[in-house]
């Protein structure tokens, strides 16, 4: 423990005795220091915060996801920081002045850039900062820069200037719009198309469904007709053969009008039946009406030959004959009504196998019209759906408004430098200057060849050493001794003074800032 002790004490008289140059590095190195501390700008930091309230019903019921709705607070975040709105902030601050061309006006915008800080912080709450630190600037100026560069972004946000720009909307409407008709006449086209194959090749066919299906259901029917008409035949076979056994007339000299017959009462009947069925819009190619035509073409020479015999001597008519006669009537009109039809199944099933080389031609051709036709109609109808969901968001997104911004924090006027911190800097350099002057002196005191004490001197020879003399101060000596210990003490004084100087200059520069 004596010896540390011994060393410190050896230690300390080598810097004392050296202590004018330490006194001279303290001062160089707080000269140097506090001259850096100096050139170095205050920077001014202000701060607001900006509640975002984003709307939580309407997003929902039009599909706006909560991603989506982050998404657009990310774009508000990034548009506070366009080059377009950083010009307006530069225009509107007192960095104006800094700016006499176009190429200043873009440094200030990137300078500008880097010293705005947007932090999304806690349940949507914005903290916006700006810093400004410019070096023509005085500290109230620069304070004052940066307030107001912090009011003006709150300004952009308080206008509803952050909404965005529909254009990108409009686009993509146009976009929509001009595929919807696109989209519509191939729609048309496709269905055109499938209307002139079903009137072609379908409109005859019995049934529904597809080509094959119709087929299917046109041979069941021609089976059913044949079968109705094999059925008919024989009945009306049946029906003749019954009528050749009866007489079409029973003797009754006194019953009749003269001149009437069974044949001209029939005939009459007959051509009442054509004019009723002429008057319901009958066709002269109707089953039943060329029926009824073939049967007053057969009557008529009959009922004719009854006219010039004067009809006393054919009697009046037989009822069972002409109970036999209309049966067999009904059934020549069904046969002739099946016959059409079976005409027009086999035209149809012709027409079918004139449009390809077998049945599964067609209905390859039907599936492809379909198919191309189902196909186009969904594209249309999920453009449609896009269209209205776009022009639906488009309108929750211009008529109101996606976020609600509330300032919960204005602008902060700053008093106090964000940086540097001169004082404490100030303070530094001093304590550093002290130790780098203290730690010379004791560097050189090493560094040179000689003894502090007997017992270093008698360690580095290894030879006892016999005694020593003292150092004997004169009057004059000891005068000289005082004065330049007041010098020194001045010396070191002035740089406390200085340092307290540099303090108190820091803390009224503050005081006219605020």
């Amino acid at each position: 423990m004596d010896g540390l002790y011994d060393q410190l004490r050896i230690a300390l008289h080598s810097v004392w005795r050296r202590r004018w140059l330490a006194l001279g590095v303290a001062w160089a190195l707080c000269l140097l220091g506090w001259l850096a501390i100096a050139l170095v700008p205050s920077t001014y930091e202000s701060k607001a915060k900006v509640l975002a309230q984003m709307q939580t019903i309407l997003p929902d019921k039009i599909g706006i996801t909560p991603a989506e709705r982050q998404a657009d607070l990310l774009r508000v975040k990034q548009m506070l920081t366009s080059t377009e709105n950083l010009q307006k902030v530069v225009r509107g601050t007192d960095l104006n002045r800094l700016v006499a061309s176009d190429r200043d006006l873009a440094a200030q915008v990137a300078a500008l850039r880097t010293n705005i800080k947007i932090v999304a912080q806690l349940d949507n709450v914005i903290e916006i900062s700006a810093t400004s630190g410019v070096g023509g600037f005085s500290n109230a100026e620069n304070a004052r820069t940066s307030t107001a560069i912090v009011q003006s972004l709150l300004d952009f946000v308080s206008s509803g200037n952050l909404a965005g720009d529909r254009a990108e909307t409009g686009q993509t409407l146009a976009f929509l719009d001009a595929e919807l008709k696109r989209r519509e006449a191939q729609l048309q086209e496709a269905e055109q198309r499938r209307a002139e194959f079903e009137a072609r090749y379908m409109g005859m066919l019995p049934g529904v469904g597809s080509i094959p299906e119709r087929l299917s259901a046109a041979r069941i029917e021609l089976a059913n007709i044949d079968r109705d008409i094999v059925t008919n035949q024989s009945a009306l076979s049946s029906i003749r053969t019954q009528m050749a056994g009866i007489p079409a007339t029973i003797a009754a000299p006194n019953y009749g009008a003269p001149g009437a017959g069974f044949a001209s009462a029939q005939l009459a009947a007959l051509e009442a039946q054509l004019s009723q069925a002429q008057a319901r819009g009958w066709t002269d190619r109707h089953p039943d009406v060329v029926a009824t035509k073939a049967e007053i073409a057969r009557l008529s020479p009959q009922a004719a030959r009854e006219r010039a015999s004067g009809g006393a001597a054919m009697g009046t008519p037989n009822p069972a004959y002409a109970s036999l006669r209309g049966m067999a009537a009904e059934k020549e009109a069904q046969i002739s009504a099946a016959l059409a039809r079976k005409g027009q199944i086999q035209a149809a099933m012709a027409q079918v196998a004139a449009g390809g080389s077998d049945e599964s031609d067609v209905a390859g051709q039907q599936e492809r019209l379909s198919r191309d036709y189902d196909v186009l109609k969904r594209q249309y109808d999920k453009l449609v759906e896009d269209r209205e969901q776009v022009r639906l968001r488009a309108d929750a997104q211009s008529k109101t408004d996606a976020f609600n911004f509330r300032i919960i924090e204005p602008p902060s006027h700053p008093t106090v430098p964000a940086s540097p911190n001169r004082p404490l800097f100030l303070t530094l350099i001093l304590l550093v200057a002290v130790a780098g002057g203290v730690a010379a002196a004791f560097a050189k005191g090493q560094l040179q060849p000689t003894f502090p004490s007997q017992a270093k001197l008698e360690q580095a020879l290894g030879l006892p050493v016999l005694g020593a003399i003292s150092e004997v101060v004169t009057a004059d000596r000891r005068a000289e001794r005082r004065q330049r210990l007041k010098w020194f003490a001045s010396a070191g004084g002035a740089l406390a003074a200085s340092y307290a100087l540099l303090m108190l200059v820091e803390f009224w520069q503050r005081s006219t800032v605020a």
